[in-house]
């Protein structure tokens, strides 16, 4: 059978069996989607063997490339001794070893590892975690059962994630399923919701949170909070400060800080976590996405001793933290996880990714002057480009034209997979993206982005 008449039996059984995720079904049986086959470094190859840049990593997953032969060699040396066993009355050996070098990374203070299958489920142990613990305290402690998020903030897909979500679109369906939590302000200096502008503002928008933790400290468990990033609400940037009045409000009103580092963890903004960009430490901290480096789904939540201590008791007392999943602690994800992070180590690649970052900003700064370029938002290797209809009153391009989506189009045209979000171009490569890869796809996005608008 030919290339081109495999490629289009997969694509008519794709379109009669699959259901994808985030995707409109209806327009997409009218096409002839792509199907990925084989990845090498930054590239994606389809089943006609045309290569493309991978400029979201595979969805914020991949870190150094695709077939990278430390992380191969990992698992398949792994497979030779086990590929699962339970962490529900076992142990095994990688997850382990895997939760000593978490501790090792995480902001001090972090002490514990609970695995977990992806960044929903991360969430799901650390907002429970939060509200059992305060239900452990006893007395007035008890009636914290609450949460308080941010607009436009998103946590995962899960019910309790779903809870916790600002972006109506994702979420405002899912509601009479829902726990009521409280919303705070979302700190989108673009779009400001006050009207004000940085840093003449003095962070006004985090008042919304104190005014909050004023009048209901006494409800709510945790807050729950992208450090420095925004992802999937539109790659929003935090002005510097805001982080950190976050955590100090949290310990004077005694609520729970947890930092979703799914998106945002090792390496993605520059340093290992983005908490570490305000000397923060979160009471629980979500991650997944880049832990395995892009190969296999594990996720892991971290807290601190104190609240580690508060689920200890005697076995008939009931403070154990009953949650678990039939993956939990994977061995081969354990195993992958901890090559992952010997190449960071090995190569270095959170001081190499410097000069990137550098070289990201100096690649898109032309396109600030494109007359339906709004805002460019960037923190390390992420950037967010939005586009506008009007740029001096910043009206938005009505999303029924899907003009972020005709961008992509373009771009893959022109050999580039990206995905946006709504009308905000994702520029989000892995680490080990390369100048001279760097500067196709800032000078792709750039050309699609002047031919759609």
């Amino acid at each position: 059978m030919s290339r081109k008449a495999r490629t289009q039996r997969l694509q008519a059984e794709d379109r009669r069996y699959l259901w994808h995720p985030f995707t409109q079904q209806r327009d997409w049986v009218k096409t002839a989607p792509l199907i990925i086959e084989r990845g090498d470094g930054v590239y994606l190859e389809d089943t006609n063997g045309r290569r493309y840049l991978d400029g979201t990593s595979s969805i914020w997953v991949n870190l150094h490339g695709h077939r990278k032969g430390a992380l191969d060699r990992a698992l398949a040396a792994q497979l030779t001794r086990i590929a699962h066993t339970t962490l529900l009355g076992l142990a095994n050996v990688p997850a382990i070893e895997l939760a000593k070098r978490l501790v090792g990374l995480a902001p001090r203070g972090l002490t514990r590892v609970f695995y977990s299958d992806n960044g929903s489920t991360a969430v799901e142990v650390a907002l429970k975690m939060a509200f059992q613990y305060w239900r452990l305290q006893g007395g007035a402690a008890r009636s914290k059962t609450k949460f308080l998020h941010l607009g436009q903030a998103y946590h995962g897909d899960t019910l309790g994630a779903v809870g916790v979500g600002g972006i109506p679109i994702f979420h405002e369906r899912f509601k009479p399923l829902l726990r009521p939590s409280f919303e705070a302000h979302v700190p989108y200096c673009y779009r400001c919701p006050l009207g004000l502008t940085f840093p003449q503002c003095q962070l006004a928008c985090a008042d919304s949170v104190e005014e909050i933790l004023t009048h209901h400290h006494g409800k709510i468990a945790a807050l729950i909070v992208e450090p420095m990033l925004l992802a999937a609400g539109g790659m929003i940037t935090m002005p510097p400060g805001y982080l950190t009045r976050l955590r100090r409000l949290c310990t004077r009103y005694r609520v729970l800080l947890i930092a979703d580092e799914v998106a945002t963890g090792f390496g993605r903004t520059g340093r290992m976590f983005a908490c570490e960009h305000e000397g923060v430490t979160p009471d629980l901290m979500a991650v997944s996405k880049g832990l395995t480096g892009g190969y296999l789904p594990l996720a892991a939540t971290l807290t601190t001793e104190k609240i580690y201590r508060a689920f200890l008791g005697r076995y008939d007392e009931f403070k154990t933290f009953f949650h678990g999943h039939s993956y939990t602690g994977n061995p081969l994800g354990c195993a992958v996880a901890l090559a992952n992070l010997d190449v960071f180590e090995k190569e270095r690649t959170l001081d190499r990714l410097q000069p990137k970052i550098a070289a990201l900003t100096r690649l898109l700064k032309p396109l600030r002057d494109h007359p339906h370029v709004g805002d460019i938002r960037q923190i390390g290797f992420v950037a967010g480009i939005e586009l506008v209809r009007n740029r001096a009153t910043k009206a938005p391009y009505p999303l029924s034209e899907r003009l972020g989506m005709q961008v992509a189009d373009e771009a893959r045209r022109l050999g580039l997979l990206i995905r946006p979000l709504g009308n905000v171009i994702v520029l989000m490569p892995p680490l080990s993206t390369t100048m001279r890869e760097l500067r196709q796809m800032a000078g792709i996005a750039a050309q699609a982005i002047r031919a759609v608008t």
